[in-house]
């Protein structure tokens, strides 16, 4: 026993000593890298700590972890502006979506969670081992090629089964509207704050020449010829933010209806509208002026069809449509009274390159005739029927060039369709045009089951964006929905959708007030009592 014991305290005393060693040798190398200015390396270290006690995290409870992933998602392009665009942050998400994966899979192996049945598997299915397939078609100059495009097309579908399984409670869904709100607050007011304060917050001088082209993008408009800056936010690109701005306001509209509806608070969905509304005008891009403009229209009918009415609380879904309009005016009205400058500059692009028929207007050019004739290049190609591979026309393929030392492939062309006879010739895009409707039509059917609950403005939401990602803007291009911020959101959001049925058969929080029961409609909608 004694013999164990003093062992035992020589294994203790040895482990003690190791530690220390290192500890000293860490002290050491970040006293010489601060001397010596290196910064990046120190930031790397850093971030190198921050990763391990992320993947820690995720290992002991995979749920939080995925909201950890969506923190990180939403920065690493910051990190990136300043770090070279280092490859290592950039492929950081990767490994801890992936640990995330595999702590889903223990899991589920010891049968913890809820295993998600995916009605549209079998489209979805047969679409990807097509893209697999084109991995190895002849006309592609590399493999190289086709793993990035099963990367950008697939790596992050699994995030539905991980969204479906991390519902449980619906406290579990506000947890994830918190996070997800409160963080595309701070982009969209770092965005704001980027369009009033220059390129250079937030944007390094001398950052890699080809993140310093996307961040740096400057448009006049057509008349008036008023200098507009293209924000980038905390992304590398004026189109990253852009497009999760859509995403973005989408998602609060949604969630600020459930909000009201379960008796929530919602204080911090109203803020978020207010600020992304602001955003959306000073992102220098047309994209998410139309698309919000639009998705307000559309989802502000689809609320009042589904609003609880039996049950006495639709006149809450409408006070929460007049005050999300609301505050987003007031935002809209702060920023033209602090910083009219910068709305003035903006709204010109925007009125006169969308105005109908006017001096210099591009709205039936980019709406009609470039999107068409893009997707007719396509078809243009020698080889349209099988195509030249899976991620000949995806995003990344210039980071695969420069490793192969080898020039851009000519096959690209803008229009999401086009991409797809590109990369996988006609059956591709006769694939996609059926795995996409069959995963909408399931959404729809559960969107319906959805109607008369507090779940369904946020399960509208979420089915709204997929149809917006997956059909209209691939008629546009193929950046939308390959661009990693809005792919990992769209799959998590699809099994958050497909869950809320099973948080709707819980009790409902709002019981029917006396008072509202034998009600009309109107007298509902106007707040009557």
């Amino acid at each position: 026993m004694q013999l164990t014991i003093g062992s035992d305290a020589g294994k203790r005393q040895v482990q003690g000593l190791v530690m220390g060693l290192v500890v000293l040798g860490l002290i050491w190398e970040l006293a010489t890298w601060i001397i010596t200015g290196s910064v990046q390396t120190l930031i790397m270290f850093g971030l190198g700590i921050v990763v391990v006690g992320i993947v820690v995290h995720i290992l002991n409870d995979w749920r939080a972890g995925v909201l950890v992933f969506i923190v990180w998602l939403l920065f690493e392009d910051l990190a990136r502006k300043y770090l070279g665009n280092s490859m290592t942050v950039y492929f950081a998400k990767d490994l801890l979506v992936g640990v995330a994966y595999s702590s889903y899979y223990v899991a589920r192996r010891k049968r913890l969670v809820d295993v998600f049945k995916i009605p549209f598997l079998l489209p979805l299915g047969i679409f990807f081992w097509f893209a697999v397939v084109q991995v190895f078609n002849p006309w592609s100059p590399s493999i190289l090629y086709g793993l990035l495009g099963l990367k950008l097309y697939f790596y992050y579908v699994p995030l539905m089964v991980l969204g479906y399984a991390m519902l449980e409670r619906p406290e579990d869904l506000e947890r994830f509207l918190l996070v997800s709100i409160v963080a595309g607050i701070v982009v969209a007011g770092l965005g704001v704050a980027q369009s009033v304060l220059g390129v250079n917050f937030l944007t390094p001088q001398d950052s890699a020449t080809e993140l310093y082209t996307l961040s740096h993008v400057v448009r006049f408009s057509p008349v008036t010829h008023q200098e507009v800056f293209a924000t980038s936010s905390v992304f590398v690109s004026a189109g990253r933010f852009s497009y999760y701005v859509v995403l973005l306001w989408i998602l609060v509209f949604g969630a600020v209806g459930y909000l009201l509806l379960s008796r929530r608070k919602a204080m911090y969905g109203f803020l978020a509208i207010g600020v992304v509304s602001a955003a959306v005008m000073v992102t220098g891009t047309r994209t998410p002026f139309v698309f919000v403009l639009g998705s307000a229209f559309v989802m502000t009918g689809a609320f009042l069809w589904g609003a609880p009415w039996k049950w006495g609380q639709g006149h809450r879904l409408v006070k929460a449509l007049r005050r999300a309009f609301l505050i987003g005016g007031i935002g809209l009205i702060l920023l033209a009274e602090v910083f009219p400058v910068v709305l003035g500059s903006n709204w010109a692009f925007l009125s006169e390159t969308l105005a109908y028929k006017g001096e210099g207007s591009e709205l039936a050019n980019r709406s009609w005739d470039y999107p068409i004739r893009n997707l007719e290049l396509a078809f243009a190609h020698e080889h349209w029927v099988v195509g030249y591979g899976t991620g000949l026309n995806s995003l990344g393929n210039q980071y695969v060039s420069q490793f192969l030392n080898e020039p851009m492939p000519e096959t690209g062309v803008e229009s999401g369709y086009g991409g797809l006879v590109v990369e996988m010739g006609i059956v591709g895009l006769v694939l996609w045009l059926i795995w996409v409707p069959a995963l909408l039509w399931s959404g729809w059917r559960v969107v319906k089951q959805l109607r008369q609950t507090v779940y369904f403005p946020i399960g509208f939401a979420i089915w709204w964006y997929a149809v917006i990602l997956l059909l209209i803007l691939m008629y546009f291009n193929i950046a939308a929905y390959q661009n990693f911020v809005n792919n990992a959101y769209l799959w998590l959001l699809i099994g958050v959708l497909f869950r809320l049925p099973k948080l709707a058969q819980m009790p409902q929080p709002v019981p029917a007030p006396k008072h509202a029961r034998g009600m009309a409609r109107w007298q509902l909608a106007l707040g009557r009592r």
